[in-house]
């Protein structure tokens, strides 16, 4: 459990905050899980505690994903307090010393949440600073972290000047989703699949983040981000790191992320010839982009991780926006066998090779698909599958929310699921000769699978999205993949 807690929120009247921040922290409030709580909103908007409180409620009740009585709202709201930054940092260190003062308890806690644009993220650890709550405190830093080396590099040193590193937690909610966790609980838990992982029966490793939504009014971030910087640097390579670093030597911060940062320091420089920059058509058209805008909405790259257990292994990563459709999907390949016993015809390899899929969707599934016979006489083929999904288990509704997994592993002070400074500075390091050399953006039809040229990229293999065979539904509740 967490000492009381007074989570200074900058940026609180944004679209994070509203989508995710406000709901999450009334669901870990409601839960038990961060009962002794106090929140102190601060942004740009001048408002009253009221209006901040009823901003709040609407939040709540458009993006909330569960059910929240009168009572339960009533209690948290009055746990919710608001000052504009122009109040100055001294009005926001009064502020919160009122907060904690409400608190039960000697030993408390502040969690200070930026979430502010990239930009804005220094200023916001100055104001930190400045109103002398640097004691006792954690900060949340949401990403993209820095926009390439040299730029990671000055932000962590003028962030190790107010805070030390284990204060600091660089947040990607991608990991705090049950089945990117699944992952780890997969590989190291059984017994039967540890052995197998390896290039020894790994073909070639598929992480596909395709997104079916645009900008969202997000041009001024995006144009100066793309979608390399976006999304490649903060999360496809972080979930690239649990599918392939070694067994920790236990389930705690510092194991985990001495193994993830071993993997980032194996993979070799990403080369601008092994990547495929694009960008939808119509881009040009979108509110506050430039008619001449070289900024790359789509991205897929091939990069390897040059050490004993993956040599010659490619990763496959993609991710791109107005996509055919949005998922979030990691694809083992296996081997094929050596040689093959089954006469011409018996469609052995016909539907290619075995996969290990994973579905980092909210909904949590996992999928096994093999060769078996088709009943019948004669030998023929054809592919199976076995399939996993949350919402058949007795626990479906236990699992906490991306956010809400991660403020409470921040206010715990746990690591695990987070970003270390050696860590974000190493992939700026790697992704640099393409940050320095871009190669051309190729156009794509918007609701398409990207542009053609990933398919030079990736061949001898084939993408696997869209799945030839979807995730079976079966009645009741929501199920498993192909």
């Amino acid at each position: 459990m967490t000492a009381p807690t007074t989570v200074i929120l900058f940026g609180a009247t944004g679209d994070l905050a509203k989508r995710k921040l406000i709901p999450g922290l009334l669901h870990l409030f409601q839960s038990g899980l961060l009962d002794d709580l106090r929140v102190v909103g601060t942004s740009l908007d001048e408002m009253s505690v009221d209006d901040f409180r009823a901003l709040a409620l609407t939040a709540v009740r458009e993006h909330s994903t569960r059910e929240t009585d009168d009572a339960d709202w009533r209690e948290f709201a009055q746990r919710l307090d608001y000052l504009p930054l122009s109040a100055g940092p001294e009005a926001l260190r009064d502020a919160v010393v009122h907060a904690e003062g409400l608190l039960p308890g000697e030993t408390r806690l502040r969690l200070h949440y930026l979430a502010v644009p990239p930009k804005a993220a220094l200023a916001a650890v100055t104001t930190i600073a400045d109103a002398g709550l640097c004691e006792r405190s954690r900060v949340v830093m949401e990403k993209p972290f820095g926009h390439d080396y040299e730029s990671a590099v000055a932000l962590n040193a003028e962030l190790h000047e107010s805070f030390h590193e284990d204060q600091i937690f660089r947040i990607d909610h991608f990991l705090g989703k049950e089945p990117a966790q699944n992952i780890l609980a997969f590989r190291f838990a059984n017994g039967l699949f540890e052995p197998i992982w390896h290039r020894n029966s790994i073909s070639h490793v598929q992480i596909d983040v395709p997104e079916s939504i645009g900008l969202s009014q997000r041009a001024d971030f995006y144009e100066s981000t793309g979608a390399y910087r976006d999304m490649v640097v903060t999360h496809l390579f972080q979930i690239l790191a649990f599918t392939a670093m070694e067994p920790p030597t236990a389930l705690e911060p510092l194991a985990i992320s001495r193994e993830k940062n071993k993997v980032f320091r194996s993979m070799q420089p990403v080369q601008p010839a092994d990547v495929v920059r694009g960008q939808y058509t119509g881009y040009h058209d979108e509110p506050g982009v430039a008619g001449d805008s070289e900024t790359e909405t789509f991205v897929a790259l091939k990069c390897f991780v040059d050490n004993w257990r993956w040599a010659g292994v490619p990763f496959f990563l993609r991710t791109g926006k107005r996509m055919a459709e949005g998922s979030r999907i990691i694809s083992i390949a296996f081997k094929e066998p050596p040689q093959s016993m089954f006469p011409k015809g018996s469609g052995v390899g016909d539907q290619g090779p075995d996969h290990l899929t994973f579905d980092l969707a909210d909904r949590s599934r996992m999928s096994l698909s093999f060769y078996g016979k088709r009943p019948g006489p004669g030998f023929r083929l054809d592919k199976l599958s076995m399939q996993f999904a949350m919402q058949e288990s007795d626990w479906a509704g236990a699992g906490l929310e991306a956010y809400e997994r991660l403020i409470y592993d921040a206010a715990r002070g746990d690591g695990t699921l987070f970003t270390t400074a050696p860590g974000i500075e190493r992939l700026w390091q790697i992704s640099q000769p393409v940050l320095d050399n871009p190669p051309p953006v190729h156009p794509y039809a918007q609701g398409t699978w990207g542009p053609n040229q990933i398919h030079q990229l990736i061949a001898p293999f084939t993408w696997r999205q869209p799945f030839e065979r979807p995730w079976r539904e079966r009645p009741g509740p929501d199920v498993g993949p192909s």
